[in-house]
């Protein structure tokens, strides 16, 4: 047991130094970052995030869905939904959102909170994968996948914790809160991991649900924060750009890892 746990720490631990990395990015920059350049990111990383919901989130919701002699369609759609309801309410109720009032401020909170969402059920994936791999000891399969999938989501993090650090820089904080506010929200994966190491009987029946829980709140930020920021007076391609440049990166990396 000690063995599998310190291999759902090391799995866990890698893909969230990976997020690091990825959040370290903003450092490259200094001074204010263009309009044009914003724009970019901000596609970017709102491509970024709507192929991780596709591929890394709602794909596997199905897939799960399935495997549980579930409805397929079911978990995948209500969980998607209450995604977007809860960063609804979340932007038009609570306090911390509405400090600072609209715009680039609130829009990046709801960032960082919809990235740490996904990041909660991929940590969980990894240690789930990991717990099998322990419960199968004479079979490397296991562990091999566990590995691997460990890798590969740590690889599709390098982009996401850039998505969060650049648009947090140019809303206006320096590059070391940026850089923070990235860390954090891949620091949430290692926590899940130990958590569905210890429960991963009760756990097995949710995962579908929450994948796509943190799906829809995903494409809700996407939609009502990233896209139009990135679009601001409608006059330039360079944001349309970045989406497009943002998915296909991530759909490449979720595919050709998956």
């Amino acid at each position: 047991m000690v063995q599998t746990l310190v291999q759902v720490l090391c799995g866990t631990g890698f893909t969230f130094l990976m997020t690091t990395l990825g959040a370290a990015v903003v450092f490259c920059f200094r001074g204010a970052i263009s309009d044009k350049l914003n724009c970019a990111f901000l596609g970017f990383a709102s491509g970024v995030m709507m192929a991780a919901a596709v591929w890394s989130l709602l794909v596997p919701s199905i897939e799960q869905s399935g495997e549980l002699k579930l409805l397929p369609w079911l978990p995948p759609a209500a969980g998607f939904a209450l995604g977007g309801i809860f960063l609804h309410l979340a932007d038009k109720i609570l306090p911390w959102f509405q400090a600072n009032g609209k715009g680039k401020e609130a829009g990046t909170k709801l960032l960082v909170l919809a990235v740490t969402l996904h990041n909660i059920p991929e940590g969980m994936a990894v240690g789930l994968a990991f717990a099998l791999a322990g419960q199968h000891p004479q079979n490397p399969v296991y562990l091999a996948s566990a590995m691997g999938l460990a890798i590969g989501i740590g690889i599709q993090n390098f982009p996401e914790g850039a998505a969060i650090s650049l648009p947090v820089r140019q809303s206006g904080h320096s590059s070391g809160r940026a850089f923070l506010a990235g860390c954090l929200s891949g620091a949430v994966e290692p926590v899940a991991g130990i958590l569905v190491f210890l429960t991963s009987a009760a756990v097995v029946p949710l995962m579908p649900w929450l994948l796509a829980f943190a799906a829809g709140a995903m494409v809700y930020v996407v939609a009502d924060e990233l896209i139009p920021q990135a679009q601001p007076d409608g006059s330039s391609n360079i944001g349309t750009i970045g989406v497009m440049a943002g998915f296909l990166v991530m759909m490449v990396l979720d595919v050709a890892l998956g």
